[in-house]
């Protein structure tokens, strides 16, 4: 995790906000209720941990009070699939183009987000004694 440089994470905090407004316009085409509309919510919230732990990380800052134990979780999943699921797609795509090139991006960032996540995770079950 502390291979990543400043800038690496500067582009993964662009790419993953590119990946929030993409899955807020896709959320809307949704009716509310649809298992479409709810994958998308579920998305959406692991998107903003994702910023702002890469935000956190950015100012020097590892807190991670503001969210629970069980959110940090539920955002592994989304986070997980959407790297699957880059990765299928990505391999589908010839090198080059813009849906690579974005492809590949986002795949940087969520593999640069996937550690601070876990780590996250792990230090919502230290004990303090």
């Amino acid at each position: 995790m502390d291979d990543f440089t400043e800038k690496d994470m500067e582009e993964a905090l662009q790419a993953t906000a590119s990946m929030i407004n993409r899955t807020e316009k896709t959320k809307r085409k949704f009716e509310p209720g649809t298992s479409q509309h709810t994958l998308q919510k579920n998305r959406l919230k692991a998107l903003h941990i994702a910023s702002s732990l890469l935000s956190k990380r950015l100012m020097g800052s590892e807190d991670v009070d503001c969210y629970t134990e069980e959110d940090l979780k539920n955002a592994l999943a989304p986070i997980t699939s959407l790297i699957s699921k880059s990765e299928k797609a990505q391999a589908k795509l010839a090198q080059g183009t813009w849906q690579h090139t974005m492809l590949n991006n986002n795949l940087k960032a969520l593999n640069i987000v996937l550690p601070l996540l876990t780590k996250a995770l792990s230090e919502t079950n230290v004990e303090i004694k």
